[in-house]
């Protein structure tokens, strides 16, 4: 694509295990995900509590039993990305929906790790049989962080706004909305078709609810309706936040949050052995060993929507032939490749991971086999073959060493590159001039990047396209991913990449903090329940 944007984290940080993060576009029901150049270090931040509503009581902590909390307390939080600005609407990247949504900012709706909906600022909703007509009830007495009290104008001016303006974020989720109308209390959409990721974006920044005519800087400064507001931000150090005692639902049972950010992988362990965070998230596995047993810490392992891929550029030869994509993905040993990272990974045989719809396990296609990988390549005339892997050099070389060594298990030669990441953007991902290439394509749903040919694996497969809109235009989600699994099995088949393996989100969490939520909590970091004990 040709979109690329700013990465979140400026300059690139340097580490055994980053990560490169994806936001998808929707035009006409087709996703036309753009990057977001956001690069973190590690294998992910997760989590393993899933809160299920709203005002849920919090669970205890993998790593201590739940006691009275101390309300007077600050959560000190170690994060591994830092936004650029904390302009919600217009700035991409994770880092900022890490801090922001659900804490500061809400939507009609929220949702959990594992994809499930919940009513936020809207106190019940209703879809139509045909999915064409979507009802909020506004929730009565919510009030924004600057006193003023939530409207159904205030969301059908946040949700027009987005639909309207081409250079906000996530515009074309609500591509599919004709029109966004206010009675009474109720907020209606009306749909010129069915949307099975309508739900999915209202939950996210499309559907994010901003006083209408708040004039605040949004670069600077935040005003949502969320269980904290923003107190202040020392940027390159910590962004702190302050229970918001005007909140609608059960009050935060923190004080305040200070998200203190530890970009480098030494400097993330060294936080927890001196114990200058409650928590600390992505945690890189090949150090994990330095934490491991730290004195008051548990470290949780969660789920994440982390993607490890190694692309091809099947646009051009002979990665254009099926049978060469087929044996570069046979040749590679994915089990061997999660070993080399301390186990910091689970094996992924498709382009949708486990916390998508769609998910299915296809590790059985295309799976290691050496032998059949030399016959392919003798049958493609490709057994003298020497190809150059474009790399990141946020990413060390553990997974390229391990590629180089099993390639040429079967006759390949790779030549590794390894290029700073805004020339990776332009030679990669802008200008398709690469052979391979390794990034972790971070963002949930995003498996419209196979559906759309103009992106930098310029893969093309007319039935996966196909499919994919089915997917876009279907009433049920069930339906949909349904559809996705189809398509998703044809583009495992077609081998236009190897998906390496799925990152684990390794969260270190003192025995004195409670209900932290670890699953995928680069993309969602939902803090109203978590609490501390003295």
């Amino acid at each position: 694509m040709s979109d690329p944007r700013t990465p979140d984290s400026g300059t690139p940080t340097p580490g055994s295990t980053p990560r490169v993060g994806f936001e998808r576009r929707r035009r006409r029901g087709l996703a036309l995900p753009i990057i977001i150049g956001v690069v973190v270090l590690a294998l992910i931040a997760g989590a393993i509590a899933v809160i299920t509503n709203l005002n849920a009581k919090p669970t205890a902590s993998p790593s201590g039993t739940a006691g009275d909390a101390d309300t007077s307390a600050t959560l000190r939080l170690g994060l591994r990305l830092e936004p650029t600005n904390l302009n919600i609407r217009k700035t991409a990247g994770v880092a900022l929906e890490q801090a922001l949504i659900d804490n500061v900012y809400q939507g009609l709706v929220s949702r959990t790790a594992d994809g499930q909906y919940r009513d936020a600022l809207a106190s019940r909703h209703e879809v139509s049989a045909d999915g064409k007509t979507y009802t909020f009830t506004v929730r009565d007495g919510v009030t924004f962080h600057n006193g003023s009290a939530l409207t159904p104008q205030d969301v059908v001016a946040s949700l027009t706004q987005v639909k309207n303006d081409a250079s906000l974020a996530n515009h074309a989720d609500l591509a599919a909305v004709q029109t966004i109308t206010a009675e009474g209390n109720t907020v209606r959409l009306t749909l010129s078709h069915p949307d099975s990721n309508l739900m999915f974006a209202l939950a996210g920044r499309a559907g994010l609810v901003l006083k209408q005519g708040a004039g605040n800087d949004l670069a600077s400064t935040a005003i949502g309706t969320g269980p904290f507001r923003l107190a202040s931000w020392k940027q390159g150090s910590t962004l702190s936040l302050k229970r918001f005692d005007g909140y609608w639902g059960e009050k935060a049972r923190l004080a305040g949050v200070d998200f203190t950010y530890l970009p480098q992988a030494a400097s993330a362990n060294n936080a927890v052995l001196s114990g200058s965070v409650d928590v600390q998230t992505a945690l890189d596995p090949t150090l994990l060993d330095q934490v491991r047993g730290a004195r008051g810490y548990t470290i949780a392992e969660g789920r994440t929507n982390d993607e490890y891929t190694l692309a091809y550029n099947s646009g051009k030869a002979p990665l254009n032939k099926l049978e060469v994509r087929q044996a570069l993905s046979q040749a590679i040993d994915t089990d061997a490749i999660i070993k080399a990272i301390n186990g910091g990974g689970t094996k992924l045989g498709g382009p949708i991971p486990e916390l998508d719809p769609g998910y299915e396990d296809l590790t059985a296609i295309n799976a290691y086999n050496p032998d059949n990988a030399k016959k392919l390549l003798a049958a493609a005339g490709a057994d003298k073959l020497t190809l150059t892997l474009t790399i990141p050099n946020v990413y060390g070389s553990t997974v390229s060493d391990l590629l180089v060594s099993q390639f040429a298990a079967v006759g390949v030669t790779l030549k590794v590159r390894q290029v700073e990441f805004p020339t990776w953007l332009t030679d990669v991902y802008t200008n398709k001039n690469y052979d391979l290439s390794f990034v972790n394509h971070a963002e949930a749903r995003d498996f419209g990047n196979y559906a759309n040919p103009d992106y930098y694996f310029d893969y093309r497969n007319p039935k996966v396209t196909d499919l994919y809109q089915q997917a876009q235009q279907e009433v049920s989600e069930q339906k949909a991913g349904d559809d996705l699994k189809q398509a998703a099995r044809l583009v495992a088949e077609d081998a236009p990449a190897k998906w390496l393996y799925s990152g684990k989100a390794l969260t270190a969490v003192s025995d004195k903090v409670h209900g932290f939520p670890t699953d995928v909590t680069t993309s969602r970091l939902n803090l109203a329940g978590v609490y501390l004990t003295r």
